[in-house]
């Protein structure tokens, strides 16, 4: 499969090979020189959702940026699933098939809560996790606006919800998206276009209904955080589709967390402030 013109500086792109019957290949993004970085994206992203976070970080940081299962350019495998658990797996299979250890873990919405189940799983090789503005309660997305609530409850609903799902239209992709904003000029066209040109790949809208129909296994997840032993910082835009008491019961999960929030930042906090991230990772490599 040829890879977009798009480029992430001082990175290239690698595929691991399936490990088992019903899994798929997974494409990640690496660059950069020391411990190990891993880099989970948010829902209906890919790797380059932190394209601007990569530079802040990749000279105290080899950076491991994944393509979750069927996103990006990872493999489609028909029939697979989109459930909590199976993106788990994936995660556990890049940091098991490249054998890394003291490894730092770096989420974004979906991807936050996958990093914090990930340590629980692997105590063994994760150092550190950094949870930024974690998907991890009812709503979500669709409390971003009216547009956003009436888009996901049409692509998961049966009947119509395949063909919906297929149907992307540039400004309503916008608008969904820039309802995780706190500054909309932070989406940049190439990135909204590559989002795009992925969301026309053979068998993709079948992947985005299957994520948004198993959202809920996200918030099923959440049982798995006090099983954490590796350090947690957690961080939320103080704009994010998180309810300050989604953020207190998080804070009760995880007492020993860290926790930062970031004034006037929304749900894409690698979009538009990576410096934060950055800041923190830098100043504890």
């Amino acid at each position: 499969m040829p890879l977009d013109e798009m480029t992430t500086p001082g990175t290239s792109s690698r595929f691991l090979d399936p490990g088992g019957q019903r899994e798929g290949r997974l494409r990640y993004l690496t660059g950069g020189d020391g411990a190990p970085l891993v880099l989970l994206h948010t829902v209906r992203t890919q790797a380059e959702h932190f394209r601007h976070l990569i530079p802040l970080v990749q000279q105290r940081y080899t950076v491991y940026a994944l393509d979750l299962p069927g996103m990006g350019y990872s493999q489609i495998v028909p029939g697979a699933s989109y459930d909590e658990p199976a993106m788990r797996a994936a995660v556990k299979r890049l940091l098991t098939q490249l054998d890394l250890h003291d490894a730092t873990l770096l989420g974004e919405s979906m991807g936050a809560t996958l990093a914090l189940t990930a340590a629980a799983d692997l105590p063994d090789r994760v150092r550190r996790v950094v949870a930024v503005n974690a998907y991890d309660y009812p709503g979500g997305i669709a409390r971003s606006s009216l547009l956003a609530r009436l888009i996901v409850t049409g692509v998961i609903a049966p009947g119509v919800g395949p063909l919906l799902a297929g149907l992307e239209p540039k400004p309503v992709m916008r608008a969904i998206l820039t309802g995780g904003l706190g500054d909309p000029t932070a989406l940049r066209d190439d990135y909204l276009d590559e989002l795009l040109s992925i969301g026309r790949h053979p068998g993709y809208p079948i992947v985005a209904r299957g994520v948004y129909r198993n959202l809920s296994s996200l918030i099923a997840a959440r049982t798995r955080y006090a099983e954490v032993s590796a350090p947690v910082h957690l961080i939320y835009g103080d704009k994010d589709w998180s309810r300050p008491s989604d953020r207190e019961a998080n804070r009760q999960l995880l007492p020993k967390a860290e926790f930062t929030q970031v004034p006037n930042a929304g749900h894409f906090i690698a979009l538009e402030r990576p410096d934060v991230p950055a800041d923190l990772l830098n100043s504890v490599a």
